[in-house]
């Protein structure tokens, strides 16, 4: 367990062995002199230790008031410079944006360097779950796909998103209308398993069903390297 000084007296007595009288102390601290001189009293007696030689018109530091006014000066300055820092990191304004892992990679990290000129202030924190996790309280702002109605929510249109089938070329070469895609394999996405149904449903092929594997992520079917519709 840790053991500390009465630290209204090594407080009071560290001003006055600085500045060299109680009543200078006294005037950094906003108190009496006499109430410096009873706390540092009080913590000689504490200490059992001597830290200041007195006389009738001179305060000398005792061998032992020397040293540990040095050590106490460093540990003060520490705290001082220690305190700033907690409250300049307090100070800064923090942006918490929810996002799922593919907008964050293609779209909005490429995006920050920028953000960051414009508002050095700002700091920028990014996390991800996309559509697939509900929305965080801890979170400043989100991302998401949606029609923007959620409940106690302030929703702001960013643009329109397009919903569009994507292959590798040399599977684009055996594909003349929707109807070819019949029995291929399409790639999923498992947070949005209604795409295919509502790209098939406008494409005119509403009978068709879409079959293959399924990813958690956008970023992860594009990188699924399997040569079908994703």
């Amino acid at each position: 367990m840790r053991r500390l000084p009465f630290l209204n007296g090594v407080r009071a007595f560290e001003a006055a062995a600085r500045a060299g009288s109680f009543a200078a102390a006294a005037e950094e601290l906003h108190v009496s002199p006499a109430a410096v001189s009873r706390m540092v009293r009080l913590l000689e007696q504490r200490l059992g230790v001597a830290l200041f030689a007195r006389s009738a018109n001179r305060l000398a530091l005792t061998a032992a008031g020397r040293t540990y006014q040095t050590g106490l000066t460093q540990i003060f300055d520490s705290l001082a410079l220690l305190t700033d820092q907690v409250t300049a990191v307090g100070a800064r304004q923090v942006l918490t944006v929810g996002v799922g892992p593919t907008f964050a990679i293609r779209w909005l990290i490429p995006r920050l360097a920028d953000f960051r000129r414009q508002a050095p202030e700002v700091d920028v924190r990014i996390t991800t779950g996309g559509v697939a996790a509900p929305f965080d309280p801890d979170w400043s702002c989100g991302i998401t796909l949606g029609d923007g109605r959620w409940p106690d929510l302030v929703a702001e249109p960013l643009f329109a998103a397009d919903l569009l089938p994507v292959c590798t070329p040399a599977l684009a070469r055996t594909l003349s209308t929707p109807g070819d895609l019949e029995g291929a394999s399409l790639l999923r996405v498992g947070h949005a398993p209604d795409d295919w149904a509502r790209w098939l449903q406008a494409a005119g092929q509403p009978r068709t069903t879409a079959n293959g594997p399924q990813f958690e992520y956008y970023g992860q079917a594009l990188q699924g390297g399997c040569p079908s519709p994703c």
